[in-house]
């Protein structure tokens, strides 16, 4: 499997550019600070860490790899459901579509890669 064309991070990639967009008029915000700063670093760890998983070079680095960006795309998912205050309702849930899109797609290749 060629990275380029692994459906996860092509999706990660996509959620992270909207992130950014979705966030920056948030970013001013005091009260928003930390939840802004904390969904950039979430959203960017699902890529990372496919990235960083598949570079390691073994299987079981590459799924341990796989669980940890499952983990901070479950939680991309959530904070977008707590910026509800502050972003649009059909935003929040496109985005924690494609957040549960991400988390099906690493959920099946994990099982994949088995142990």
């Amino acid at each position: 499997m060629k990275l380029d064309n692994f459906g996860a991070l092509i999706k990660a990639n996509k959620l992270f550019d909207h992130v950014v967009n979705d966030l920056r008029p948030l970013k001013t915000e005091f009260a928003c600070k930390r939840l802004v700063e904390q969904q950039f670093a979430s959203a960017d760890s699902i890529a990372a860490n496919i990235e960083e998983g598949y570079g390691r070079g073994s299987r079981k680095d590459y799924r341990h790899f796989l669980i940890i960006s499952r983990g901070s795309a479950q939680e991309t998912k959530g904070r977008y459901g707590r910026l509800k205050h502050w972003l649009k309702q059909e935003d929040i849930e496109a985005r924690q579509k494609l957040c549960d899109e991400i988390i099906a797609i690493l959920s099946k290749t994990i099982n994949t890669l088995g142990q």
